[in-house]
């Protein structure tokens, strides 16, 4: 099944700056083959359930084994089963409309 989920991770008592988590989190993503959009709170990540949500736990796994003790994520699923619809689809319907 094709997902479509944005994704916020949030690494607990590792200082100010999550930077360095997030890029880590971002070659995963990639290396997996996901469509990912990064923004400023996050990213949209566009694929298969099975891989995304194995890049999802890969993400967890490599975030604390850079040493975050704690972390905080936030996941939303869009899924449809009427037809195919990417990330940009729903952009372009929208940005069609202003």
């Amino acid at each position: 099944m094709k997902v479509i989920v944005d994704l916020t991770v949030i690494p607990l008592e590792v200082g100010i700056s999550l930077s360095k988590y997030i890029a880590a989190c971002e070659k995963i993503l990639t290396g997996a083959g996901l469509k990912t959009q990064l923004h400023a709170n996050g990213t949209n990540i566009e694929g298969e359930w099975d891989v995304v949500f194995d890049a999802i736990k890969k993400c967890h796994e490599t975030v604390h084994m850079m040493g975050a003790p704690r972390i905080f994520t936030t996941i939303h699923v869009g899924t449809r089963t009427d037809r195919d619809q990417t990330m940009d689809d729903k952009i372009m319907s929208v940005k069609a409309k202003l």
